[in-house]
């Protein structure tokens, strides 16, 4: 008998863990309690307990840092240390001033929730982070007996880790941003992956661009770079969740849309499919070939076995070109502005109508 599968197993954002390291680091500069962790409260009113990596002093500083664990969510900044620093300032009033320091990004560009020239602490997490230092504070004494205090968060490995997300395209530089809306992870999540696409298409709109490309990966969206040379600000990685990303674009004043995939992608596209990934529908060759066939693809009698081994049996290039305006008249339908298709071939090579 086949053994059950374990539910996937959620995890935390950056903006708890930092949230976490600040009350940890508040705690032990205000109470002197060394405790190896650390309670907070979630958007939900769900409490957490954080296990504290790090707590010390330095100083005038007091230092705490926690461990991030995304669950099974397959995150570049799982097993990351998020740390925070915290000192006390005699010469202001009170107050609490949150920053970033090593490793957290800093915003160049408008249109994203933070302003230009701020660190990249999303406003939920900023909210967090205060209201857990301010607890702190109150069970230590209260703020006017401390004063003010400095909250300077951390990622250690953030530029590092930076590279692998799209931060410098959002034009958020030097290091990762501290996220979240929730406080939790959810393991392969589609709302990590559209608060990319719309902070990209904001982005975008700030900046006064018209024109977007919308790819389906890595590789269609390197083609279409280097085949058009757009400024990198125009390209939104919608990976698999073509209808949300075309339905985000129906919102913006744009003049017109790129779309640009390779091969299975766009048939998955021209067959009018909202969602490419394989968890929402493996490539089906039996309603594949048959669709073909009714835009006039002239397929040989065979058994096919994936998109690739039909792309190479298609008899002329006329019968990609076919997808592709497929695949344009879907595109146009549901985002509602002028759509321009580029196919990317196993290649590399560019096919466009």
């Amino acid at each position: 008998m086949a053994k059950a599968k374990r539910p996937l197993r959620s995890g935390y954002t950056t903006g708890a863990c930092a949230a976490a390291a600040a009350k940890a680091a508040t705690e032990l500069l205000l109470s002197g309690d060394r405790r190896r962790s650390v309670l907070i409260s979630l958007p939900s009113g769900d409490r957490v307990r954080f296990k504290v990596k790090s707590k010390k002093l330095e100083g005038q500083w007091a230092q705490a840092s926690v461990i991030k664990d995304a669950g099974d969510d397959p995150d570049v900044t799982n097993g990351a240390e998020i740390a925070a620093r915290v000192r006390q300032v005699k010469t202001r009033k009170s107050a609490l001033n949150v920053s970033g320091g090593r490793g957290v990004g800093r915003v160049t560009r408008p249109g994203l929730a933070v302003k230009p020239g701020e660190a990249a602490i999303n406003p939920v997490p900023m909210k967090m982070i205060l209201a857990e230092v301010q607890k702190a504070m109150s069970k230590a004494g209260g703020r006017s007996k401390f004063g003010a205090l400095d909250v300077v968060i951390t990622v250690p490995d953030g530029e590092r880790l930076a590279k692998k997300t799209l931060n410098a395209r959002l034009g958020i530089i030097g290091g990762i941003s501290i996220l979240g809306t929730t406080g939790i992870v959810k393991p392969l999540s589609r709302d990590a992956w559209t608060a990319t696409i719309k902070a990209s298409l904001d982005v975008a709109e700030a900046s006064g661009i018209d024109t977007v490309v919308m790819s389906s990966g890595r590789t269609s969206e390197r083609v279409h770079m280097e085949h058009y040379k757009f400024d990198k600000i125009a390209y939104v990685m919608m990976g698999d969740h073509v209808e949300w990303s075309l339905k985000e674009t129906r919102k913006r004043p744009l003049k017109k849309i790129h779309l640009a995939a390779q091969w299975a992608k766009m048939l998955k596209i021209a067959m009018g499919t909202p969602d490419t990934h394989v968890r929402a529908g493996a490539f089906n060759v039996r309603k594949a070939v048959p669709f073909l066939k009714e835009l006039g693809a002239k397929l040989p009698p065979k058994d096919y076995n994936t998109a690739r081994d039909i792309f190479n049996s298609l008899p002329s290039r006329k019968d990609a070109l076919k997808v592709i305006e497929s695949a344009r008249k879907y595109a146009e339908g549901v985002s509602g502005h002028k759509v321009i298709v580029t196919l990317v071939g196993y290649e590399g090579e560019v096919i466009k109508a």
